[in-house]
């Protein structure tokens, strides 16, 4: 695939109740790519009750309504998309300058799936050391807010998401990639909100993060991972 003719990215972006950060991506997205016309958006709503549909319609990007869960709503996005690349995004994470044509450029040198690094939008050191790790190639150091590109034949091949994962859904998959095919780290960052964290106390969700890793890497069901996040993260 030549970048004088290159593979069309399909963007999934999973959302729920999330008007004002589509807002800013949106526009984001349009302002950031090197070609927009190559780019595909989808919005999947997992049954929103505020004003993020009218977001979406607003800027003339494709949306569709899915199962609650961002799993189900990425898979939706997935079966809905034309692009030979899929680009998962969350709705608060902005990817970097020109990424679509890091994406291509990773792709055609046969890459089959990656990500990008992690910034967050706060100066705060004790998440920025967490953030720095994101640039190593390991499992442990991978997450859904660095946004996820992969071609649609190994989505495909692999089953898409699992979705009997509410929460983990991404470091599920991810796992099943680096089993499966190469992943690689662009060394250009995504940055994304550090609002969970604002919420529940950084050194206090970033526990609960390692304390979900720990319970996956002993064996826990999706259904007890699920139920460990649900008691102690808002």
């Amino acid at each position: 695939m030549k970048e004088n003719n290159p593979p069309k990215i399909s963007i999934i972006i999973p959302v729920l109740n999330e008007e004002e950060a589509l807002d800013h991506l949106l526009p984001y997205l349009q302002r950031q790519a090197a070609n927009f016309k190559h780019l595909e958006v989808i919005v999947s709503d997992g049954g929103s009750s505020d004003n993020t549909i009218s977001v979406a319609k607003k800027y003339d990007v494709s949306w569709i309504r899915s199962a609650k869960g961002r799993a189900n709503q990425m898979n939706a996005g997935a079966k809905n998309a034309t692009g030979q690349i899929l680009y998962f995004l969350h709705a608060d994470s902005l990817p970097p300058l020109h990424y679509d044509r890091v994406i291509i450029r990773a792709v055609n040198s046969g890459v089959h799936a990656g990500c990008f690094r992690l910034k967050f939008d706060v100066p705060n050191r004790f998440l920025a050391f967490f953030a720095w790790f994101t640039r190593f190639n390991f499992l442990l150091c991978r997450g859904g807010d660095q946004s996820l590109f992969i071609s649609q034949s190994l989505f495909t091949t692999l089953g898409g998401f699992n979705e009997a994962y509410k929460i983990y859904e991404d470091n599920e998959f991810i796992g099943r990639i680096y089993r499966e095919a190469s992943f690689r780290v662009l060394p250009q960052e995504v940055i994304t909100s550090a609002r969970k964290y604002k919420t529940n106390g950084t050194v206090r969700l970033q526990y609960h993060f390692a304390m979900v890793h720990l319970k996956k890497f002993i064996g826990a069901s999706p259904e007890s991972l699920y139920a460990y996040y649900k008691k102690h993260v808002w």
